[in-house]
C-alpha cells in the first residue's frame, strides 16, 4: 500500500493549489521560438528528470537512515500516521497548519531551454518548490525512512516522482486539450482537497494501526 500512497502523493502534489495554476507558465518555458512540440517534450523530459534526481536522492538518504532506525519502525509508523492525519485534516481545512501551506513563485526567466538546461530547471524546481510540495514530499520521505531498506526507499521516491512527472509530460503533449480539465480542477479545488485529505487521514490511521500491531507482537 505504501507504493500506491507515494504515487498518489506525487499526483496530489501536481494538482495542489500552488502548482497547478502555474503549470501552463512552466510549459511555456519548455517551448522554443518555433513552438516545436517535439522540442517541448524533450525539454519537459529533462525537467522531470531534474526534479526526479533530487527526490530519488532524498529517497536514498531516507532509506539509508531507515536502516539505522529500523528497530523503531513501529513507533515511527505511529508518528507517520499522526503526521498524515494532520496533513489530511489541513487539506480538508478542519485545521490550518501554516508551514504546510507555504508557496513559492517562479524565479526562472530563461526561456531558451534545451535538454540539459531543462534538467537544471527541474533541479531548481525541486529545491525552490519544496515548501509547496513539502507536505506530500515529507510524508513520502518519512514513509521511505520506515522501510529499513535503501532500495525500497529509492523505489518509493521514484514512484512519488513518477506521480508528479507523468501529469507534467501529459500536459506538455496535450496542453490545448487539457485546458478544460485544468479549469474543472480549479473550480473544484475544495472538493478535491477534501478527497485528498480524506485519503491521507485513512492512510494515517492505517499506519498507526500497523505500528500498534507491531508493538503488540
Amino acid at each position: 500500500m505504501e507504493y500506491l500512497i507515494t504515487f498518489v502523493e506525487g499526483l496530489a502534489s501536481f494538482i495542489s493549489p500552488c502548482i497547478l495554476p502555474v503549470i501552463p507558465i512552466y510549459i511555456s518555458y519548455f517551448a522554443t521560438e518555433s513552438k516545436s512540440t517535439k522540442k517541448s517534450i524533450i525539454n519537459s523530459i529533462g525537467f522531470v528528470s531534474g526534479f526526479s534526481i533530487i527526490f530519488i536522492l532524498l529517497g536514498v538518504f531516507a532509506g539509508t537512515f531507515g536502516v539505522v532506525i529500523h528497530k523503531y519502525s513501529d513507533y515511527i509508523n505511529i508518528l507517520l500516521g499522526l503526521f498524515l492525519i494532520v496533513i489530511g485534516l489541513n487539506y480538508m481545512e478542519v485545521i490550518m497548519v501554516k508551514f504546510l501551506n507555504k508557496t513559492k513563485g517562479i524565479q526562472q526567466n530563461d526561456k531558451d531551454l534545451n535538454f540539459i538546461t531543462s534538467i537544471l530547471f527541474g533541479i531548481f524546481f525541486s529545491l525552490s518548490w519544496t515548501p509547496c510540495v513539502g507536505a506530500f514530499l515529507s510524508s513520502a520521505l518519512i514513509l521511505a525512512s520506515t522501510t529499513g531498506s535503501v532500495l525500497k526507499g529509492t523505489i518509493l521516491l521514484l514512484l512519488y516522482s513518477l506521480g508528479l512527472a507523468i501529469p507534467f509530460l501529459i500536459t506538455t503533449v496535450f496542453m490545448e486539450r487539457v485546458k478544460n480539465t485544468f479549469n474543472f480542477i480549479k473550480k473544484h479545488y475544495n472538493i478535491i482537497n477534501k478527497v485528498a485529505g480524506s485519503i491521507l487521514v485513512v492512510s494515517g490511521i492505517w499506519n498507526i494501526a500497523n505500528g500498534i500491531i507491531g508493538i503488540m507482537r
